[in-house]
């Protein structure tokens, strides 16, 4: 039986946005719903852009999720893997040097466009000789060194997708190693995958035609092809990609808002799939019901608007032994107060403000016109011990003493009690605030 193993490899050049949120969590569930692993992998050879504050926020990120990989690794410090695979392919003749500048590339594809012919390399720099090579390095050039294709219908069985063919005979030789030896993303992936027995590659579509080369690659080294699943990509509501360097909607300021990591756990994975967007009891119960086969084909659009219903929705439904620690953490440790004001959350730090409506200080506001009411009120407030029946005991005294009704009965007893228009039903807040701090407000 094959063991588990996925891995989440993002490049540490920025903070973790919605998009890529999307990958790190589809590899989570699916790692949790088969018992396998999961490894973070930091896909830090970009050494110009590749910072470990951004390898922090990542961390930080999955943290805030829950997820806690099975081992962490730097492509950094694994140069030394990369390197022999190098050996190996020059020595299979798979890894050759090519000496062209860009811009000499560059108006090589433009020719090959005016003429009709597809912009890819022509391996020109298989033609050299010995002595072409020593010439061009003697003019101070450094070669770029590219993979040799095999030129052919390379079909593999994507998870998501089905049957898959990308025909290298289509695209360019790859670059693997740059002109100052520093590694592009292609060889140290495969590299890896092999090295840590990766199983599975979940990743966003836009790989799928890197796959066709990949294979190649891990067929040259000699290494096991691990099954892959190419997943819709998440776009912003105008079809737009999420992108690092516009910081679109970044977890670090997603959590920063306020909203609940399952709130934005739920809208990144699931939307674009058939399981629904609705308040989940955790991860793990996503991830016991989310398999790869109910991942659209289609695209997966994510509305701003849905992520503040859905978080407002889970708050609406939070146990008190869920939202504890954070109550006590603000000193609000109060059973009662939490599950009546629960209800008029958006964000969990609502209640704060909210809590004053039964702690105070409230601001009363009460409207000229409603002053002799609002007295008449006072004067009419029962004794107490209250319960949830002291509203209806106070109001229908007050209807049948003033011969209001309706908005123009309750209104005014809620401003002056809260000082606001919305909030928690009347009936349950007023045992909770008490005779005495409602005397005082009815002023």
């Amino acid at each position: 039986m094959v063991s588990i193993i996925v891995r989440y490899a993002p490049s540490p050049t920025g903070r973790l946005h919605l998009g890529n949120a999307r990958p790190a969590l589809l590899n989570w569930f699916f790692a949790q719903s088969h018992g396998g692993q999961y490894i973070l992998r930091m896909d830090d050879t970009d050494f110009a852009r590749s910072t470990r504050t951004s390898a922090d926020g990542i961390e930080a990120d999955l943290a805030w999720f829950g997820i806690s990989p099975s081992l962490l690794v730097r492509q950094s410090e694994r140069t030394a893997l990369y390197d022999q695979a190098v050996v190996t392919l020059k020595a299979s003749g798979r890894l050759y040097p090519c000496y062209e500048t860009e811009d000499e590339l560059d108006r090589r594809r433009k020719r090959a466009r005016a003429l009709g012919n597809p912009p890819i390399y022509d391996r020109a720099a298989l033609k050299l000789t010995d002595d072409d090579r020593a010439r061009l390095e003697a003019e101070g050039r450094k070669p770029h060194w590219r993979f040799k294709l095999d030129g052919r219908p390379v079909q593999f069985s994507d998870l998501i997708k089905g049957p898959q063919t990308v025909n290298t005979a289509s695209m360019s030789d790859p670059v693997l190693v740059r002109e100052d030896g520093s590694y592009l993303y292609t060889l140290p992936s495969v590299v890896d995958d092999i090295d840590l027995k990766i199983s599975h590659v979940i990743r966003g579509e836009d790989h799928v035609s890197n796959t066709g080369t990949q294979i190649e690659i891990f067929e040259a080294l000699g290494g096991a092809v691990p099954q892959f699943g190419h997943h819709n990509l998440l776009t912003d509501a105008e079809g737009q990609g999420f992108s690092k360097r516009l910081g679109s909607l970044s977890l670090s300021d997603l959590r920063e808002q306020g909203y609940e990591a399952i709130a934005v756990g739920i809208m990144a994975a699931l939307t674009g799939t058939s399981l629904s967007i609705e308040p989940y009891a955790s991860f793990a119960d996503i991830a016991a019901k989310l398999d790869l086969s109910m991942i659209s084909h289609g695209p997966a659009r994510f509305d701003p608007a849905e992520l503040d219903s859905l978080n407002a929705r889970i708050l609406h439904t939070m146990s008190f032994e869920t939202a504890q620690p954070r109550l006590a953490a603000l000193g609000l440790d109060n059973e009662a107060a939490w599950t009546l004001l629960r209800e008029n959350l958006a964000r969990f730090g609502d209640i704060v403000e909210l809590s004053k409506l039964i702690t105070g200080p409230v601001e009363p506001v009460i409207a000229a016109e409603d002053r002799d009411f609002i007295t008449a009120a006072r004067e009419l407030l029962p004794a107490e011990p209250w319960d949830e029946t002291t509203w209806s005991t106070w109001t229908n005294a007050l209807k049948a003493s003033t011969d209001r009704k309706g908005k123009a009965l309750f209104l005014p007893l809620r401003m002056a009690l809260t000082g606001r228009h919305d909030g928690p039903e009347l009936k349950s807040l007023l045992p909770l605030v008490g005779r005495k701090a409602c005397l005082d407000r009815l002023l």
